[in-house]
Formats: structure tokens, sequence, C-alpha cells
């Protein structure tokens, strides 16, 4: 039986975390996937939006920041009423404004993943955390994103969901010492 984070006990939480969390992602695609179910998860639990990826896939034209950036105000009306998405307004707007500011992050940067790597200096930070409980919530460094992303006219971007994004993307490596994970 391998160890794992405590959060990962059950599905969908249990594939996720030994496939995707934490594994360094430089795909544009995937990092903007990652940044609205990030979020998206404000306020739920992650097992939530797990559970709602594939709508929100189909939803929002499986994550293509260009065609996402183009979506209307019927285009909205349409997404408050698909129950296979978290159907607030804010953050489905959200959604809309960051895919137009992710745009313009890749025009000025060349790519959203040269952008964001750069703030761990191209390599992941590996933290050695015990527990799941001494995980914090936020650090310094996604502070510092969070106001970067927010400056650049990003929203649904505060250091929490920062912090969780950069956990995800492999920014930050916080499998505890334990996990099997940890050690690859």
């Amino acid at each position: 039986m391998k160890k794992r984070c405590e959060w990962a006990k059950n599905e969908p939480n249990l594939t996720y975390h030994d496939v995707e969390w934490g594994v360094p992602q430089h795909d544009d695609q995937k990092l903007f996937e990652f940044l609205i179910l990030e979020g998206a998860q404000a306020g739920l639990s992650w097992s939530t939006i797990l559970n709602r990826r594939n709508g929100y896939r189909e939803a929002f034209c499986n994550f293509d920041v260009n065609l996402v950036s183009k979506l209307n105000e019927k285009d909205i009306e349409k997404l408050i009423q698909n129950p296979l998405i978290i159907r607030n307004k804010l953050k489905i707007n959200s959604t809309i404004n960051n895919a137009k500011q992710f745009i313009k992050i890749q025009k000025q940067f060349g790519t959203f993943d040269k952008y964001l790597w750069g703030f761990v200096n191209y390599k992941p930070i590996k933290n050695k955390f015990k527990t799941y409980s001494d995980l914090p919530a936020y650090t310094e460094l996604s502070e510092k994103l969070s106001a970067d992303l927010k400056k650049h006219g990003f929203t649904f971007v505060g250091p929490t969901i920062c912090y969780a994004f950069m956990q995800a993307t492999g920014m930050v490596n916080d499998h505890t010492a334990n996990c099997f994970k940890y050690l690859k």
C-alpha cells in the first residue's frame, strides 16, 4: 500500500494526487485550466471541482484561452444555467476576464509559462512538510504572485488560490515527507 498525502484518500482526489498534483506543468493551456479551476474552487472542496472538471472543459472550450476570451453575455447566460459547472456569475465572468489577461501575459512574455515560472527561478520549490496540517494556506511568494496577477487585471487570484495553483502546477512540491510522490 502506497503512502500518500493525507488529503488523497478517496477518488477523485486519489488519482489527481497520484497523476497531476505537484507535477511541474509548462503547457499554457493546462496552466490556464488549473488557474480557472483553482479560482472556481474558492469556498468549495477540491473534490467538488474535480467532479465537475469535465463539465468545465466542455463549458469553457477545453480551456482554449482564445475561445474563452471571446465568450459574450449570451454565453454567460447559458453558463449560469449549466449544472455541470459552479454557476456563480462572478466566477464565470472571472474566467472570461482571466482569459483576456492571460493572452496579454502571453504576448508580453512569449508564454504564460515563462511569466509564471519566473516567480520560482524556473525550478520547483521542494518543501519538507511532515503532515498535511503543516502546509500553509499561502506564502510570501503566493502573495507576490497574487499581487502581480491582480496588477495585470486577473480576478479570483488571492494568495490562497495562488498557493493552491502553485502546488497543483508543481511550482511548489508540497507532498508530505511520508508520501511516495515526495521522493520523486
